[in-house]
């Protein structure tokens, strides 16, 4: 299975990833203020890849005045039906449908990994006015937990995807984007968590390509026997999901 079909595979199921997927706690945008030296109220952002809308909302909650841009038709359905009056465009990283140094930050949720960044830093650089800055980032695994690391090593072996990796400062994220870029890049990591019911746990796992392109029988099959193993763990059905937010930010003189 291609990256683009796993990128392609969250268009049919839009409406399981806005109401599972996790958001994004408010330390991590007091860091994206704090690193490219300026607030978020005001400022033109662009959030690409920007799905169904949950970094959009998060920052138009902040103040900034966001245009969203979304690949996947049914992506961007579903942001129009949460976020009604939001702009969006249909558009991707690799060729941005945005002026020359038009936004102040340029914001991918989850979703620069997608992207080629041999096309997608110089389209980024070309978007960005004097002073801007590139915020990228990923709720990633909280490998510590061992609850949470056992569960990513089943989903890996039923998939054949492995997880994204616990982060850290020798992977070569921060290198390459400063590389690509020739721009400074200042990474933090924000540690966060919430609870949810059981079903909503479980959806949230199968929202991600791993499982789309996996099929329904398959799904299943995992579903049911990962269900058993997490209501020995958790009894009332309230599940804790801890996070590690891995974000960079390349800022422009």
């Amino acid at each position: 299975m291609t990256a683009t079909s796993r990128a392609h595979s969250f268009n049919a199921a839009a409406a399981q990833y806005a109401a599972n997927r996790p958001s994004y706690p408010p330390a991590l945008f007091d860091a994206v203020e704090e690193i490219a030296g300026r607030p978020l109220a005001g400022a033109r952002v662009a959030d690409v890849g920007a799905g169904t809308g949950i970094a959009t909302a998060l920052l138009r909650e902040r103040g900034a005045d966001v245009i969203a841009v979304e690949p996947g038709a049914g992506m961007a359905a579903q942001f129009r039906r949460t976020l009604p009056d939001a702009p969006i465009v249909r558009g991707d990283g690799n060729a941005l449908p945005l002026a020359d140094a038009s936004r102040d930050l340029i914001t991918y949720a989850q979703s620069w990994h997608w992207t080629d960044t041999d096309r997608s830093v110089p389209e980024a650089l070309r978007v960005l006015r004097p002073g801007g800055a590139l915020a990228v980032w990923w709720n990633t695994t909280a490998y510590d937990v061992p609850w949470i690391a056992a569960q990513a090593e089943r989903v890996a072996a039923h998939s054949g995807v492995t997880s994204t990796p616990q982060v850290g400062p020798d992977d070569g994220r921060a290198a390459r984007l400063a590389g690509l870029s020739g721009l400074r890049v200042t990474r933090r990591q924000v540690r966060w968590s919430r609870v949810v019911p059981l079903d909503t746990h479980l959806a949230n796992i199968t929202s991600h390509s791993a499982f789309l392109v996996l099929g329904e029988a398959g799904t299943q099959a995992f579903l049911a026997a990962e269900r058993g193993r997490l209501r020995e763990l958790f009894p009332d059905e309230r599940v804790e999901e801890t996070y590690l937010v891995d974000l960079l930010v390349a800022a422009r003189p």
